[in-house]
């Protein structure tokens, strides 16, 4: 599906929590940089790293799992924002389903394509962006 500017601007505009997963402490990395805007634009970004979970970033305590987060932020989080390889994202979506109930997005960083993703997702009802990234999309739609 390819959404329209109109439509990735009203998903912007509606998200509130993004569970940024494959986010970075490194702050040359895309992920590190892109939480770190999508922060200063007013989201609550909740970084998902298994390998730094509990450490501290954006304010916050990285988690480990979408599962984590949902029993620290319950069912706040509207879009998850995967930073994963492509052959990842269907694992990730699959956990995104289960562990999120108030889910209303599933977003695939620009590179990341995955049509078995994208089908359960919208299976559930979702909305889907895909090779994309939400930093890029907030300039050129100036929101």
């Amino acid at each position: 599906m390819d959404l329209s500017d109109t439509a990735i601007a009203a998903i912007l505009e509606r998200t509130k929590v993004i569970a940024l997963v494959g986010w970075s402490p490194k702050p040359e990395r895309p992920s590190h940089r892109v939480a770190a805007l999508l922060a200063s634009k007013g989201y609550r970004v909740i970084p998902v790293n298994p390998g730094q979970a509990g450490t501290q970033a954006l304010g916050t305590t990285v988690m480990g799992s979408l599962a984590e987060v949902f029993a620290a932020f319950g069912a706040e989080v509207d879009m998850v924002d995967i930073f994963r390889a492509s052959e990842a994202a269907p694992e990730v979506v699959a956990e995104a389903l289960e562990a999120l109930p108030g889910l209303r997005t599933v977003w695939m960083q620009l590179g990341v394509i995955s049509q078995e993703a994208q089908a359960m997702a919208e299976a559930r009802g979702l909305d889907v962006v895909m090779d994309r990234c939400p930093a890029i999309e907030l300039g050129r739609l100036g929101l």
